[in-house]
Order: structure tokens, then sequence, then C-alpha cells
């Protein structure tokens, strides 16, 4: 979620969340429960997370997806896809129907930063850890920051490796629907 100005909205998780207490995050986020769709949860978890009405969460525009292994803390591996969508929203001051705020306890507050605010805080380990790339942060706003130029192969080395690492395969492709009907 950002504003029209570039700044972007980011939430603090509530230091009572099992995981990653208290680090910062992707503006909305949530797992894909059975039965929705990615638009419906979206919209579900705009309002949990955020207090942000179906009217303004309708407005996100799909922008893909990211696939990736996360390593657990008891190094366990965890493939994970997360659907990406974009949400621009006016700056606060138009209106603070548009401020997000937290309303189900998962998050502790939102601050409105810049991007090189945002960057800085991915580089000093502030954002919780969804990914091993180069950057410690969350591979959502890392795919939002490359999208829309902020990283980019000139001012960043590791370029390549941080997109390979945002869009893997895991080797499922073999089996339709992730079942093997074969008679092995």
């Amino acid at each position: 979620m950002y504003t029209e100005d570039g700044r972007i909205w980011v939430p603090r998780r509530a230091k009572t969340k099992q995981t990653f207490p208290g680090l910062l995050d992707n503006s909305v986020a949530g797992g894909l429960p059975y039965g929705l769709t990615p638009v419906e949860s979206l919209i579900k978890e705009c309002m949990e997370e955020a207090s942000l009405s179906e009217e303004i969460a309708k407005n996100a525009k799909s922008v893909g997806c990211i696939s990736y292994i996360y390593k657990t803390g008891k190094g366990w591996l965890r493939p994970q896809v997360e659907y990406v969508f974009d949400l621009r929203v006016p700056p606060p001051e138009v209106g603070s129907q548009y401020i997000p705020k937290p309303l189900d306890g998962e998050v502790e507050s939102f601050e409105l930063m810049t991007v090189p605010e945002v960057i800085q805080r991915m580089r000093s380990v502030e954002f919780k850890p969804n990914c091993a790339v180069v950057y410690h942060a969350a591979p959502v706003m890392l795919d939002f920051l490359i999208r829309h130029g902020h990283i980019t192969p000139e001012n960043e080395p590791n370029y390549i490796e941080i997109l390979t690492r945002m869009h893997m395969t895991f080797g499922f492709e073999r089996y339709p629907n992730g079942v093997n009907t074969s008679a092995e």
C-alpha cells in the first residue's frame, strides 16, 4: 500500500505475535483460506489488519506472484507462493479513510515511510525475514521496490540473485495438481 506521492505504509507486527513479533512487514498480508479467491482474501485482510473498507480494498491491482523457499528457525525448508497486489491511495492529508489502522491485534501500528527509509530499515534487519536474499526483508516489499524502479541492476550488485530467489519453481511440475497419478 503506497501513496500517490511515493511513500509506503509499513506495519509493525504486534509484540504478541507468535512469529516475528515487533518486526516490520508488508502493508497487508495473510494466508489464503480455503474457499476464498485471492481478491476476496485481500479484501478480508485489508479490513482485519488495517481497517480499510471493501470499497478501498477493491482498488488494489493484481501485479503477479512471488515464489520462494523460506528456511525456518528450526532449519525446515518451506515453499511459499504469495499473490501480490498494489494499492495506491491518496496521501493521508486527503482523507482519514485511507490511513490504515490496526484492528485485529496482529499489527501494532502503521508508519508512512519514504522509499529510502524502507530500504534503510530492510538493510538494518527490521523487517521480518521471509526469504534468504541479500536484504533481510519481506519479499513482497522487495518485489514492489524492484517493480517501481527503486532497486535496479545499477544500484544493487545482487539484483539477479534477488530476482531468482523470488521467482523459484519447486520441482512439482511433473505432477498435475501436485498429485502423482501414475502407477509407479
